[in-house]
């Protein structure tokens, strides 16, 4: 039997240039460069051009994080993308051949925006930088953190945040939180959600597990966004960030892990499914 993935990436960065595409990009034809894979990714703009890809053509998803407010601004884009998120919902419900969606930042809060599944509110301040990602009870036993320490690390880049999560919506569709932020005992707020499994198929993070430490480093390095995050954030986490970078433990483990479990798993239902079809 042929091992043929088609992998839709949504862009959902609103046309601004970032990092992040291009380590979604490079982890995806890594994975279909492994031996016994063929396949294809394509990419779809979806807050510029509002390209949403036909359910049919594609197997599995990766949305990403973007800029801006995750809150519902009834623009036509956002339609088209609940629109494609209800259908992928829907499908895995009803049909055998399963679709899997792994959302990212902007992404993950969209969703829990739009199944209510979870509040999202505006931070007293940006999180900005690596941070150690706690996992939860269930995170603990969660198959796309094998391998990660807890906690484990990963860039953290939001002026929002995903909490109080509805555990009885959550255990409808199957659904867990895996991992918070870290406990802030000077700030009286509750954690922050940084992961849900939102159902076998459809899982989300908070934080940004694609960032790699090369493409992050010579993010960072540039004299305009060097002096950006100095300003805002202050020298001393600048030097500590790249500092964080270079530590193979930290980011990179994050990188190589939970995404390509994600693809690797999926591809591995996708193979079983289409064993029970033939």
């Amino acid at each position: 039997m042929v091992k043929n993935y088609r992998i839709a990436i949504l862009d959902m960065n609103a046309g601004e240039p970032n990092e992040g595409m291009r380590c979604l990009k490079m982890i995806a034809g890594d994975f279909l460069a492994e031996d016994g894979k063929q396949g294809h990714f394509e990419v779809f703009e979806v807050r510029v051009k509002g390209e949403i890809p036909i359910l049919e053509d594609f197997d599995i998803y990766l949305s990403s994080g973007g800029p801006g407010s995750p809150l519902i601004s009834e623009q036509e884009w956002e339609y088209k993308y609940f629109g494609f998120l209800d259908a992928l919902l829907l499908h895995n419900l009803s049909k055998p051949d399963k679709k899997h969606l792994f959302l990212i930042c902007h992404s993950f809060q969209l969703a829990c925006v739009h199944w209510d599944l979870a509040k999202v509110t505006k931070r007293r301040s940006t999180s900005f930088g690596i941070y150690p990602i706690f996992k939860t009870i269930s995170g603990e036993n969660e198959i796309l953190f094998e391998g990660l320490a807890n906690p484990f690390y990963a860039v953290d880049s939001r002026d929002y945040q995903v909490v109080g999560p509805s555990e009885w919506k959550l255990d409808t569709l199957e659904g867990k939180v895996l991992a918070k932020e870290k406990v802030r005992s000077h700030v009286p707020l509750e954690r922050a959600v940084m992961a849900i499994r939102y159902s076998k198929e459809i899982f989300g993070v908070q934080f940004h597990p694609e960032a790699d430490s090369e493409g992050m480093l010579r993010h960072f390095k540039k004299e305009e966004k060097r002096n950006a995050i100095i300003k805002k954030f202050g020298k001393r986490k600048y030097l500590n960030m790249l500092e964080q970078l270079v530590d193979d433990e930290k980011i990179m483990k994050t990188n190589q892990t939970i995404i390509p479990n994600f693809l690797r798993l999926a591809a591995k239902a996708i193979d079983i499914q289409k064993l029970l079809l033939v």
